[in-house]
């Protein structure tokens, strides 16, 4: 059987990928306070100790070290326990992975440097163009209102690097706690492991596996307390790794199921996205003006320690991700009738948690704009002036281009939150802005 002959192998990868996240994220450390990749103490900062950011470095070496050992047992070591009927033909993979460097070494120089938005904005491009070129496209799917397929034609590469980007920029904003991001990926990696083996799709679950290892890793540290900071380096990679594997799904057979899973899985940080796009614009605000209103930071003013706001979510995209996995085992009807009962109770959880309030508590000005209420106005007033929620992610401050890297923003990691030194129980800060971009 397909399965048994090459579940062993896959869980080999994901082991390798593990060890060597392991071993890294101490190397990474020393090479971050090298180049002055660190969050220093602040004004708004929480943690009393520079902390180093490019986690994400640690990450990528891992992915990386994990699929050069494949090539390396198979052609030199005779290993032959893999099968490959499955495989996509027309997928050049050591293209995909160059596109995977070059985002990845793009929020690393972001980690150092702190790009504009723009400049980031345009790397993230850059790498979700060679992806696409390699031939990781949605050029086609299956007509879900009738028989054949839908063809995307000429709009494939502009789709498939849209796609791509928006991933990279959902986990890069999502990324406000101690181990919140990487503890998503790493759920929604163990799903679509099971799928990929379940529908006999062994890319997938060969790069669901090896990421899975790479978050299972970099988490060791990275839990609350945190000792290191994902860093752009690491949601950018995150991302860009979920949007690849959900598309593999797609391009050989055009069928939703991966792509579906994947989206249902990340349903959180993509609503969370979505509404602060919404708030931001509503608000006449820059989208990457900082706010203190994102979904940690509710839970964080519901009463929630750090810790225990963070296995929630992890609670929360885990019955996502039952669901995921039991959509993929369904069609029509029932697979809508799945996916409605977890979109409705997922809604009910944001909507108790007042996640659309900023939206729909403001009262409109057509000549001054919005005009906030008076609890508004004070969650306003304390992100400006630093405030820390008990993560220690400072508000999650998605601060405006511009903002130096010892007094900047916190962002998630490298986007929208930050973490913090061991002892602090501060949450992910990468001591930058929270740029959507």
């Amino acid at each position: 059987m397909i399965i048994s002959a090459n579940i062993g192998h896959l869980l080999v990868l994901g082991v390798i990928s593990l060890a060597v996240t392991l071993l890294m994220v101490p190397v990474v450390k020393r090479l971050a306070f090298r180049l002055n990749a660190i969050d220093y103490p602040g004004a708004r900062r929480v943690n009393t100790i520079p902390v180093a950011r490019m986690g994400g470095v640690a990450m990528f070496v891992g992915v990386i070290g994990a699929l050069v050992f494949e090539v390396f047992a198979e052609h030199l070591l005779n290993w032959h326990g893999f099968e490959r009927s499955s495989w996509v033909l027309a997928v050049n993979y050591k293209g995909v992975l160059v596109g995977l460097a070059v985002t990845m070494l793009v929020g690393a120089v972001d980690d150092v440097k702190s790009l504009k938005p723009s400049t980031k904005l345009l790397g993230q491009i850059v790498g979700a163009s060679i992806i696409a070129a390699s031939g990781v496209l949605l050029s086609s799917i299956n007509n879900p209102l009738g028989a054949g397929y839908i063809e995307f034609g000429w709009l494939s590469y502009p789709l498939t690097v849209f796609y791509l980007v928006a991933f990279m920029n959902v986990i890069n904003l999502v990324d406000g706690l101690d181990g919140l991001a990487a503890g998503i990926v790493g759920i929604a990696a163990l799903t679509l492991f099971f799928i990929g083996m379940g529908k006999l799709r062994l890319e997938v679950a060969m790069f669901a596996v090896v990421l899975l290892g790479a978050c299972l890793g970099f988490l060791r540290y990275n839990f609350n307390p945190a000792s290191i900071f994902m860093g752009d380096s690491g949601s950018l990679f995150l991302g860009a790794m979920l949007g690849v594997i959900s598309l593999l799904g797609v391009i050989r057979s055009s069928t939703l199921v991966v792509m579906v899973a994947t989206i249902v899985i990340a349903a959180i940080p993509i609503a969370d996205t979505l509404v602060a796009i919404i708030r931001r614009v509503h608000n006449h605000q820059p989208i990457q003006q900082a706010d203190a209103k994102h979904l940690h930071h509710k839970l964080l003013r519901e009463g929630y320690s750090v810790r225990k706001s963070v296995l929630i979510v992890y609670g929360w995209t885990a019955m996502l991700a039952f669901g995921a996995f039991v959509i993929s085992n369904l069609s029509g009807i029932k697979a809508l009738i799945v996916f409605v009962v977890l979109a409705a109770a997922s809604f009910a959880i944001l909507l108790r948690l007042g996640i659309f309030e900023p939206v729909l508590r403001h009262h409109y000005n057509r000549r001054r704009g919005p005009i906030a209420h008076h609890h508004d106005d004070e969650e306003a007033g304390a992100d400006a002036s630093g405030e820390s929620d008990a993560s220690g992610e400072a508000g999650e401050s998605d601060a405006p281009d511009g903002a130096d890297e010892s007094g900047a923003a916190d962002t998630a990691d490298g986007a929208g939150g930050s973490d913090a030194p061991d002892g602090t129980g501060a949450a992910d800060r990468s001591g930058k802005a929270d740029e959507l971009a």
